[in-house]
């Protein structure tokens, strides 16, 4: 397998720091240049960060002494790089027109902001459920006039936890109404609790934004491909309430799902058992070996004990069980820096250059 040079735009925050670290010892990515804001350009990169660097592992050796590049030199960042990582702080529309600016200097960008995550011929992937969504990509560089150039993003953080769980029984029972309250950890807003001190014995029940994302995003994820751009589906029915939680990491859901078709509990079990998608099927370095975990423990799984399952790039689910207004209940964890946030994206870059949408 040949080696990409891979750039991180946004490289200073926190999920940049998790790219910054995924990407140490990665098979087939090779870390060539970093951007940030003007504010960070020029500094070498432990200077930059320093005292803010919050991951457990150090800063990679490799690392440290790189320069930081000003993310708005597009050409400059685009010449050292295959394609990009995007994980930038700025309001929506000059993130849209970041993105579109590496693209059309025929950088592929996988973005983890969600700037674009509807505009309709922009893939939002969850690389086990709807990669046949790449397909739109060739649409996207005819509109952006690219050869190689354009934009891929990996959905809301929440809802890596709660839709990979319900979309084999979508497809094999007919979902048609959801209820979900999550449960966010703080690092999903890029907070330690020594920056987030009033979350300390709280919770917060408002998140910006985040009700309306995890209500729209399955519905596109779920969607068709269909005249140059994906149509959301119209249904299941979603509703979701979001809480901030005292805990580090790691995004819990509280979900409860009724179908067309009610399954048996079994059924369900071996559904989740038996999921595997694209990334299984083609073995990529940061697929999980099993995506989908069921603990039969009434006390499981937990946000301590399970993030980090098959290195936080997995799923756990528990306790299911018949509701009263509802088919079904049961809870799902995911790790919301990891497979909710960069390392979901890394393993959507695998799978984009496995594909060959990176050649």
């Amino acid at each position: 397998m040949k080696k990409w040079n891979v750039g991180v735009v946004g490289a200073t925050g926190m999920v940049g720091q998790r790219f910054i670290s995924l990407l140490a010892n990665h098979p087939w990515f090779q870390l060539t240049v970093l951007a940030a804001s003007p504010n960070s350009a020029g500094k070498i990169y432990e200077d930059a960060v320093k005292d803010r660097w919050v991951m457990t592992s150090p800063i990679p050796e490799g690392v440290k002494k790189m320069v930081i590049q000003n993310a708005a030199d597009v050409e400059k960042v685009a010449q050292q790089a295959d394609f990009v990582f995007c994980a930038v702080d700025m309001k929506k529309e000059e993130i849209r027109a970041l993105e579109e600016a590496y693209a059309q200097a025929e950088c592929p960008v996988v973005s983890n902001n969600s700037a674009h995550r509807f505009t309709p011929d922009v893939p939002m992937v969850i690389p086990e459920l709807n990669d046949e969504h790449l397909q739109i990509i060739p649409a996207q560089r005819k509109r952006l006039g690219t050869r190689r150039g354009f934009v891929a993003v990996k959905s809301n953080c929440s809802l890596q936890s709660y839709v990979p769980a319900l979309h084999p029984l979508k497809e094999e029972f007919g979902l048609t109404k959801t209820l979900v309250c999550t449960y966010q950890a703080i690092s999903g807003a890029g907070k330690t609790f020594e920056t987030f001190p009033e979350i300390v014995d709280n919770v917060i029940p408002y998140i910006p934004g985040e009700e309306e994302k995890s209500e729209r995003e399955p519905l596109k994820i779920w969607g068709t491909i269909q005249d140059g751009a994906i149509v959301p589906a119209t249904s299941p029915a979603f509703t979701a309430q979001c809480l901030r939680v005292p805990c580090s990491d790691g995004h819990m859901a509280a979900v409860f799902a009724s179908f067309e078709k009610k399954p048996t509990m079994q059924q369900m079990k071996e559904r989740w058992a038996a999921f595997s998608g694209a990334p299984q099927k083609l073995g990529l370095p940061s697929a999980p070996k099993h995506f989908l975990h069921y603990f039969e423990e009434e006390s499981r799984p937990q946000t301590k004990l399970d993030r980090n399952l098959e290195n936080g790039m997995a799923v756990s689910i528990g306790r299911l069980r018949e509701d009263t207004q509802y088919d079904y209940k049961f809870v799902c964890l995911s790790h919301n820096t990891l497979r909710g946030a960069a390392g979901g994206a890394v393993l959507l870059a695998e799978l984009l250059a496995a594909r060959g949408y990176l050649d």
